[in-house]
């Protein structure tokens, strides 16, 4: 394309991965608030990491983070979980599905079968599959059923190595597995040398008191990799986050040869938030992250409740899982939602292979109050159009 002067003209291409569409309330996006992302705050860290590190905040980092991000990581999950780690464990990421990306491809072959908990979050099933992995589902809030599948796969001949599990605050469901079952999984990753991959990504974002503990932080064995970000925390444009997991694992990454050839994952962005972190900015962003996201979701879950609808009330993360009246599907709901004027994601589409449809997940981290409100409305309308048994107002 050119201009009136011959000279070619600009064409922009998209820029964000989220994109509205005209007269939808979606609430099918795991995203940020607009408004909650610190821009300015972000700008002002940048402005002092650049001052206080000079050129050293632009160079080739160090393979496994730098070290005061690696230090402020290590102080500030002794506050948040049951312990901190020592620095020769942790890796600085891109973000927790690059971790998952990362160890995966360290530990997965093509035709290995991996383990994941039904229903998980949906884009780490695609992860996974990407390593050409058998996923297999299996709740992991039964960890009898886990032992059981790891026995009789491997009874079969097939290779069982890895588990992949959201315990705190999970993507979709908003549950977190119970302190015993904690416990009794970690014994059967013991017993059957599974290693647990624990996406620990919504721990920070609680509302009810401290998140449990960490499967990591129990764990003596070397049984469990965590993975952690910093996309729902702060800002997901930031591709930044970790890995917490034995040394000879967090060796093997940073002696990865992309790794090596890169300077490490992210320096300038991974010395900003350490900047960010050690001013006081990280905490005084997340307290007011906390207020606003625990109010979308009360305003989410009163205004379901309001209509009929009966979702839990989770205590962290992102994610109302509402059950559907006996006999509808997400499936046969959601053009129907859609054509009333709100969005969801298919309950089936948070298990391997597909399953059971009886749930939608309702994300309430990107609209306000009201838009959460009249989604709700819009939803209920659907539900009611729909199901054998209407709700009652």
């Amino acid at each position: 394309m050119t201009g009136s002067g011959g000279h070619m003209a600009a064409v922009a291409g998209p820029t964000i991965q989220y994109v509205a569409r005209a007269g939808i309330l979606d609430l099918g996006w795991g995203h940020p608030h607009p408004a909650a992302l610190p821009v300015d705050e972000w700008g002002e860290a940048t402005a002092a990491a650049l001052r206080e590190h000079g050129w050293r905040g632009l160079t080739y980092g160090y393979a496994a983070g730098p070290g005061e991000l690696v230090d402020w990581l290590c102080a500030h999950l002794a506050g948040t979980d049951g312990r901190g780690p020592r620095p020769a464990e942790v890796f600085v990421t891109a973000g927790a599905s690059h971790a998952l990306e990362l160890v995966s491809s360290l530990l997965v072959s093509p035709g290995d079968t991996v383990l994941v908990d039904t229903p998980t979050y949906h884009l780490a099933l695609r992860v996974l599959a990407d390593r050409r992995a058998d996923l297999v589902g299996v709740p992991f809030t039964d960890p009898a059923a886990v032992a059981e599948t790891v026995s009789r796969l491997r009874g079969a001949g097939r290779t069982v190595r890895l588990g992949y599990v959201v315990p705190t605050f999970a993507n979709p469901t908003g549950a977190s597995l119970p302190a015993d079952r904690r416990r009794e999984l970690l014994a059967v990753a013991a017993a059957y040398d599974l290693l647990v991959i624990e996406d620990d990504t919504y721990r920070e974002l609680s509302y009810a008191g401290p998140a449990p503990a960490s499967l990591w932080s129990a764990d003596h064995g070397g049984r469990v990799v965590r993975i952690g970000s910093f996309a729902k925390t702060v800002a997901p444009g930031l591709r930044l986050g970790w890995l917490t997991g034995p040394p000879e694992l967090v060796g093997a990454l940073a002696d990865r040869g992309y790794v090596d050839s890169g300077g490490g994952v992210n320096h300038t962005v991974a010395l900003t938030m350490a900047t960010f972190g050690a001013s006081g900015g990280y905490a005084r962003h997340l307290a007011r992250g906390l207020s606003r996201y625990s109010s979308q979701r009360d305003a989410l879950v009163a205004a379901l409740r309001a209509e009929g609808l009966d979702p839990p009330l989770p205590d962290g993360g992102w994610f109302v899982w509402l059950p559907l009246p006996d006999g509808l599907t997400a499936s046969a709901l959601l053009p129907r939602a859609e054509a009333a004027g709100v969005s969801f994601m298919c309950g089936r589409r948070f298990h391997a292979g597909g399953g059971p449809d009886g749930h939608v997940r309702l994300s309430y981290s990107m609209l306000g109050p009201g838009e959460l409100a009249e989604a709700a409305r819009r939803l209920a309308t659907a539900v009611r159009g729909l199901s054998p048994r209407p709700a009652a107002r």
